[in-house]
C-alpha cells in the first residue's frame, strides 16, 4: 500500500472495512496519514501556520470486528487557542510542535467553561458525582498524567489515594488489567482531561476494556455502571449491523444513566454506538473565540467528504419518541454537539508511549467527554429516565449551531447545519447546564 501524501485525510477503515486496515494502522502510528484543517491560521513569523493533524492510531482498528478511537492529534500550525493567546498579548503565534510541547497549545478548563456558559455551576457542583470513561486497553500512566493536567490548571487533585480517581479492567478489578496500549492511552488521556476541565469536583472512573470489540466495551460500560457511575463517556464507534439493536439491549439501555457517545470522525454517516436510542449522540464542531456577546462562535466541523464531524440516518436503531424530525423514520445521529475540530483543539497531558508533554488534540472523542461533564454538573438524572431526551425539552437552553455541513446529504439538515435541529450539531451545544436536566 503506497504512503498517503501529506495533508490528506485518512482513509476509514470503520464504514468500509477490509483488508488494508493493517496496513493504514501502520502508516497512521507513523504519523504518515495526516488531515489539515481547511482554514488556515493566522500567520506566525516562523513555521508553518496552517494546522496539521494525524489520527491517533487507535482510530484504525488492528483486526476486523473491533472499534475506532474518534480522536486526532495535532502536529503542527498556529492553533486557534494560540491565535486568541497572541491576539490578547499582542505577540506573535506560536507554531504547535511536532512533538510534546512545554506548556498547553490547545483550549483548557477555562475556555470550555466560558464557551458553554458552565464557569459558575464547575466552582460550586459535581461533588459526589462519578463520570466514567470506558476505553480499551490499559494506560499505565493515566493517573500521573492527569495530576499533570489537573495541576497546571489548578483543578483539585483527584487520585485514588484521595478516592477520587479509580481505575478497573471491565470485570471492576484494580489489578487485573489489559494490556498496555499507547494508541488507546492517547485517548484516555484525552477523555479523562476533558471530563476533569468540565467537573473538576466529579470523581473519575477509568474502565478499560480488555480489547476495543463491542462486546468488552459494552461489558465496560455495564461495569461502570454496576459501580455507581451516572455519567458514562464513550469516544469509540464503528461501522453499523444488524445486531445493534441487541448490543443496546445487552450494553447501552441504563436507565437513570447519561451514557454519551462520540458521532465519529468521517464526516456525514451514521456510527454505532452513536445510533443507539439509549446514548446521547454528541457531535463535533469548530469552536473559536469572537467580539459577540457570548464571545464564541461555533460552525460544524469539517475538513473534507472523509473527516469530521459524524451525522446521518440509522440503519437499525428505531427513532426514539422525543426526535420529531421527518426526513429520518430511525434514529437520528447527533443529538448535542462541543468543540471537536483539532484546529480549535483542547490541550492534553500525555506521556505513555510518547515524549512526554503537553499535545493538542480533537475529534468527537473531545465532545463527548465534555457532554457528559455538563450532565454530571446538572446533577444525578431521575430514576427511570433517559437522559438523552434531556436536550430535546431545553432546547432554549442550548447555543443553535447554524452553519457549515459535513458532507452530501442533498442539502438536507442530516449534514447541513440551519436554525432549529440538525444532525451534525444536533440541538446545538451547551449554553449552562439546563437542557442536561430531567
Amino acid at each position: 500500500m503506497p504512503t498517503p501524501a501529506q495533508n490528506t485525510p485518512r482513509t476509514s477503515a470503520r464504514r468500509r472495512a477490509g483488508s488494508a486496515a493493517v496496513a493504514v494502522t501502520a502508516l497512521l502510528a507513523a504519523g504518515l496519514a495526516t488531515a489539515a484543517h481547511a482554514e488556515a491560521a493566522t500567520p506566525a513569523k516562523s513555521g508553518s501556520s496552517k494546522v496539521t493533524w494525524s489520527a491517533t492510531p487507535c482510530a484504525t482498528p488492528k483486526h476486523k470486528g473491533e472499534l475506532a478511537c474518534n480522536s486526532y492529534r495535532v502536529t503542527g500550525g498556529v492553533t486557534a487557542f494560540e491565535k486568541a493567546r497572541a491576539q490578547r498579548s499582542g505577540a506573535t503565534a506560536k507554531v504547535t510542535p511536532k512533538s510534546a510541547a512545554a506548556g498547553p497549545t490547545g483550549y483548557g478548563p477555562s475556555d470550555l467553561q466560558s464557551a458553554y456558559g458552565l464557569a459558575s455551576a464547575a466552582s460550586a457542583k459535581g461533588a459526589g458525582e462519578t463520570i466514567a470513561i470506558v476505553d480499551a486497553y490499559d494506560d499505565p500512566n493515566a493517573e500521573a498524567d492527569l495530576a499533570k493536567y489537573r495541576s497546571n490548571y489548578g483543578l483539585p487533585a483527584c487520585t485514588t489515594a484521595g478516592g477520587c480517581f479509580k481505575k478497573v479492567g471491565q470485570t471492576g478489578s484494580t489489578t487485573s488489567l489489559p494490556k498496555g496500549d499507547s494508541g488507546w492511552a492517547q485517548e484516555e488521556s484525552l477523555d479523562l482531561d476533558m471530563a476533569s476541565a468540565v467537573c473538576p469536583k466529579c470523581n473519575i472512573l477509568l474502565v478499560e476494556a480488555t480489547s476495543p470489540t463491542t462486546a468488552n466495551l459494552g461489558t465496560a460500560v455495564n461495569e461502570a455502571v454496576k459501580l455507581g457511575a451516572k455519567f458514562v463517556s464513550n469516544s469509540y464507534g464503528g461501522a453499523e449491523s444488524s445486531s445493534d439493536t441487541s448490543y443496546d439491549t445487552s450494553y447501552y439501555n441504563h436507565p437513570g444513566v447519561a451514557i454519551t457517545v462520540s458521532a465519529g470522525d468521517e464526516g456525514y454517516g451514521a456510527e454505532y454506538p452513536a445510533a443507539s436510542k439509549y446514548v446521547t449522540s454528541v457531535g463535533g464542531t469548530a469552536l473559536k473565540s469572537s467580539s459577540s456577546s457570548r464571545g464564541w462562535s461555533e460552525s460544524v466541523w469539517n475538513t473534507s467528504s472523509t473527516e469530521g464531524t459524524g451525522s446521518g440516518c440509522s440503519k437499525y436503531d428505531a427513532k426514539p419518541t422525543w426526535q420529531k424530525d421527518t426526513g429520518c423514520a430511525k434514529r437520528t445521529v447527533s443529538d448535542v454537539s462541543a468543540v471537536a475540530d483539532p484546529a480549535t483543539g483542547v490541550s492534553v497531558y500525555d506521556s505513555y508511549g510518547v515524549t512526554a508533554g503537553w499535545y493538542t488534540f480533537g475529534g468527537t472523542s473531545a465532545s463527548a467527554p465534555i457532554i457528559a461533564g455538563v450532565y454530571a454538573l446538572a446533577g444525578t438524572p431521575s430514576s427511570g429516565s433517559t437522559p438523552a431526551q434531556f436536550p430535546y425539552a431545553h432546547t432554549s437552553a442550548l447555543n443553535d449551531v447554524t452553519s457549515g455541513s459535513n458532507g452530501s446529504c442533498g442539502g438536507t439538515y442530516l449534514c447541513t447545519a440551519g436554525t432549529g435541529y440538525d444532525g451534525p450539531t444536533g440541538l446545538g451545544t451547551p449554553a449552562g447546564t439546563s437542557a442536561f436536566t430531567g
